[in-house]
């Protein structure tokens, strides 16, 4: 069996203790494609001499403190890639791009490692990896197991560890269906914070750039680092400054959907994983309480029984009358349905959707998150062909009114039915709510606190085919009598009191960021080595900045031994990290960042200072 890819944070530790570079991932990345790069998974791959030579720079000239460097990623072949042919699941529509979507450049300036462009349902229409002349993708769970679509190679690529993440698109749950059919995260970001600049579209008003990863944190980094206005993509949305920080799950207010509107299709078996996943959640929010979906459905019956079908062929109507021989029959014949729609009925549709909006605006004054199941049973591909369109839909059931509705949404994976089957949950909640969504996900998948299973983790049933090893650098949850520490300075990994961490038992996590609320401060010592600082801003003060941390697990029964080693201005305190968790880590007085102290927030962290300094 091939090597699989690491997790983003697992890469990063790697990489900064010297155990891998670069260039041995981009081997390892080559290991796992060979034989593997073509259809169904892979469209088209980055030759290996420019995989390797772009390994070879980074490793040479590139900047390690960069939040991606060397993570290797794939890109779903609707989005354009420099010099590479978009072909959108359509050869005969493939075009070879001029530059690179920003979205894909963020990633890249961000150090990450471009492997290659995934198949997908034709187009992006589709919800079930079966619509390619690619080929249909299978999951990584086997059995003649549907991927999901239409980002089916970008889910499957991830799932099978060929790649850390992968970016795939989210018009009707494109982003999500994938990520729960291979058991992976899928991170569908509020419409716009993602720039759909040099996207092919699908509806373009609706479309959305998404996330796969397999973890939580790491599906955050991306987004991150991805995010940002571009002057071409007249839809893009900046995050607002107030909605950066995340809602402690603790204090949430929980919407489940109500017995009745829920529909499992006949598949008790994924009734049965909702009810228990359901059961976790409430044990880590602060309320819970029903709610209704009929404003929900309603929306998403607008998507493909209403005049959205019709922005379908805004971009492609050309194409499909010029060439219909180049369209699969089923894309054709989805596509077709948007010439039934006039004006008047788009007009229509708008203010019937803008009534339902309000409906559920209103919803998000008595919950702060939605709760539903991604997909309410699973198929076959040979199920799939015996019903196409009809079994999509059931797909789509509880994805396709997100984007209608302005909504954002995280799904994660929520076990295995009896059967074998994956299972997965989604939370939604309302626009730029996605670092609150993140943060309940990830005490969702950390599990309960008494050291059993996380909630999606585990093997399924020994009477299936076995999924592929999670992977080797998924990091479990603390255990009782461990927590995590945030270190920011001369505790780091090789620093010089790192050896305080060791004498106590403490084990390295990985690489993390904080929320961009603080500062950091290069206090002087008597031995001139200086001491960082850091500082959570006030209301008043300098803008905050997020700041590179390592996470430790630390036995319990040390933090006083630890604390009594901490000299004043530090202590021990609670501070926020970016994927929107509270942990116990160094903080610093604020009066100690006056002069002389040195702000040093703009290396990002003390390592890139220190390097800086050394440089000077």
């Amino acid at each position: 069996m091939q090597e699989r890819i690491g997790s983003v944070s697992a890469l990063r530790s790697a990489y900064r203790e010297g155990s891998r570079t670069p260039v041995d991932q981009a081997e390892r990345v080559l290991d796992g494609l060979a034989g593997r790069a073509g259809p169904p998974v892979w469209i088209s791959t980055v030759p290996a001499d420019r995989l390797r030579e772009r390994a070879r720079w980074l490793t040479r000239h590139g900047d390690p403190t960069l939040p991606l460097y060397g993570i290797p990623f794939a890109v779903k072949d609707n989005i354009d890639v420099a010099g590479m042919v978009t072909t959108a699941g359509c050869p005969d529509f493939g075009y070879q791009a001029a530059e690179d979507a920003p979205v894909v450049r963020r990633l890249l300036d961000a150090g990450a490692l471009l492997v290659g462009k995934t198949n997908l349902d034709q187009f992006a229409t589709g919800l079930t990896g079966a619509r390619s002349p690619y080929g249909s993708c299978q999951s990584v769970f086997g059995g003649g197991l549907i991927s999901g679509g239409s980002s089916s190679g970008s889910a499957v690529a991830v799932a099978a560890g060929q790649v850390s993440f992968a970016l795939g698109t989210d018009t009707a749950g494109s982003g999500r269906v994938p990520a729960a059919l291979n058991g992976i995260v899928g991170l569908k970001p509020t419409r716009g914070l993602l720039s759909t600049a040099g996207v092919v579209p699908a509806c373009r008003s609706l479309d959305c750039v998404s996330v796969f990863a397999t973890e939580v944190a790491d599906a955050v980094d991306v987004l991150h680092a991805a995010r940002g206005v571009s002057a071409a993509d007249p839809w893009g949305r900046p995050l607002p400054a107030e909605r950066v920080a995340a809602r402690i799950p603790g204090t949430l207010r929980l919407g489940v959907p109500r017995a009745e509107d829920l529909d499992f299709f006949g598949d008790t078996g994924q009734q049965d994983r909702f009810e228990a996943g359901v059961q976790l959640l409430r044990t880590l929010v602060g309320s819970a309480r029903p709610v209704p979906l009929a404003a929900f459905f309603a929306a998403g019956d607008l998507l493909y029984r209403g005049p959205w079908v019709a922005e379908r062929l805004v971009a492609l109507d050309g194409f499909l009358q010029s060439r219909p021989e180049s369209v699969l029959a089923v894309t054709r014949a989805v596509l077709a349905t948007g010439r039934r729609y006039d004006a008047v009925d788009a007009f229509r549709g708008r203010h019937r959707l803008r009534e339902l909006r309000a409906q559920v605006d209103r919803l998000w004054q008595d919950v702060d998150v939605l709760v539903v199941p991604t997909v309410g049973t699973t198929f076959t591909l040979d199920e799939i062909a015996e019903d196409p369109i009809g079994r999509n839909l059931m797909l789509g059931r509880y994805t396709q009114f997100a984007n209608l509705l302005d909504l954002a949404a995280m799904t994660v994976p929520n076990g295995f039915t009896a059967a074998g089957r994956p299972a997965s949950l989604t939370l939604l909640g309302p626009p730029f709510s996605d670092t609150t969504l993140a943060r309940l996900a990830a005490a969702l998948t950390a599990g309960p606190p008494t050291g059993e299973p996380a909630v999606g983790t585990g093997p399924p049933p020994a009477e299936t085919p076995p999924a592929p090893p999670p992977p080797a650098a998924t990091v479990p949850a603390p255990r009782p009598a461990e927590l995590l520490l945030a270190v920011v300075g001369r505790h780091l990994a090789g620093e010089s009191r790192n050896g305080e961490l060791l004498g106590h038992g403490a084990t390295l996590v990985g690489a993390a960021r904080t929320a961009p609320l603080y500062r950091l401060y290069r206090l002087d010592t008597a031995d001139g080595e200086g001491l960082p600082g850091l500082v959570r801003v006030a209301p008043d003060g300098p803008a905050g900045q997020p700041i590179d941390v390592e996470l430790w697990r630390l036995p319990r029964a040390a933090v006083g031994a630890l604390l009594a080693g901490v000299p004043a201005p530090l202590s021990l305190g609670w501070l926020r990290l970016d994927d929107g968790r509270d942990v116990l880590g160094f903080l610093c007085e604020a009066y100690a960042a006056g002069p002389p102290a040195e702000d040093i927030s703009a290396t990002g962290g003390w390592r890139a200072y220190r390097r800086a300094a050394a440089q000077r």
